[in-house]
Order: C-alpha cells, then sequence, then structure tokens
C-alpha cells in the first residue's frame, strides 16, 4: 500500500510540474560590441509557460544585480524594477516569438557587464493526499551577453 502510495506520488509530481522542467531560456548572441550613445538590444527566446522574465547584470568581481521584472502580459513601462534601475532600461516581450528584449538607450562605458536572462516558473508539490504541501518556484538563468563599449 506504502509502495503504492509513493508512486502515486511520483506520478503527481511529474504531471504538475512536467512542463516547468521543459521551460528554457536562451541568448540570441552571446557578445555584442556597440559605440557610446547607441542604443542596445539584448535578446533571448524562452519557451514553456512563465510566471516571470527578469534581467541581472553583472560586473567583473561583483554579484549578478537585478535589473527588470517583466511578465508575458504587461505592458513594458508597467515592468517591476528596482528603485535605482538606470531610466534608459526596458524590458520588452513578445508573446508571439516567446522573446524578451533589454533595451538599453544611449549607452555609456558604464553598460559594459555581463548581462543575464531569467525565467521564473511556478511549480507545486504535492502530498500522497493531493493536498498541497508547499509552492515553490523554479528559476532558469543564461548567459546572454558581454557588452562591451567603445
Amino acid at each position: 500500500m506504502f509502495c503504492v502510495i509513493i508512486i502515486i506520488t511520483v506520478i503527481l509530481f511529474y504531471f504538475f510540474t512536467g512542463n516547468t522542467f521543459a521551460n528554457t531560456i536562451q541568448p540570441l548572441s552571446s557578445e555584442k560590441h556597440v559605440v557610446r550613445g547607441e542604443n542596445v538590444i539584448l535578446s533571448c527566446n524562452y519557451t514553456g509557460d512563465v510566471n516571470n522574465l527578469q534581467w541581472y547584470r553583472q560586473y567583473p568581481g561583483s554579484q549578478p544585480e537585478h535589473l527588470i521584472l517583466v511578465t508575458e502580459y504587461s505592458e513594458p513601462d508597467l515592468s517591476l524594477h528596482l528603485e535605482d534601475r538606470p531610466p534608459r532600461f526596458t524590458a520588452e516581450v513578445n508573446q508571439d516569438n516567446k522573446q524578451v528584449d533589454l533595451n538599453i538607450s544611449s549607452a555609456v562605458e558604464t553598460d559594459s557587464a555581463i548581462y543575464y536572462c531569467a525565467l521564473v516558473s511556478f511549480y507545486l508539490l504535492l502530498t500522497y493526499h493531493n493536498s498541497l504541501l508547499e509552492g515553490g518556484a523554479i528559476r532558469f538563468m543564461s548567459f546572454i551577453s558581454k557588452l562591451l563599449l567603445y
């Protein structure tokens, strides 16, 4: 009996989380070289159903810093971000192409960094009683691009 309950639990777990584990996010380019003052678009393609998409920036020797969060259904100007996010940074989602872009207007030297795109999907863990045990999030991050300014 106990073995049957475990098997049912495992089947339910994979049934409810199967799509979550199929989610991926991939950069469209690995490096961009731009001239100061140019506008820059960094892009990632993603698959599956996502709760939100995020962008991070990392300077050499530092931890990644969160720049912006956007959902598939939000307007670009409604995206959530840190208070100190440069106003030159915006994000857009193209639902048809499953693509998320980070737009940087009038690039400056301090924009030279490594940028990451990330997606967050929620999942449910079920007990053998089919009741909710806990909810959580799985985050997939992908190195997007070295942005180098000249």
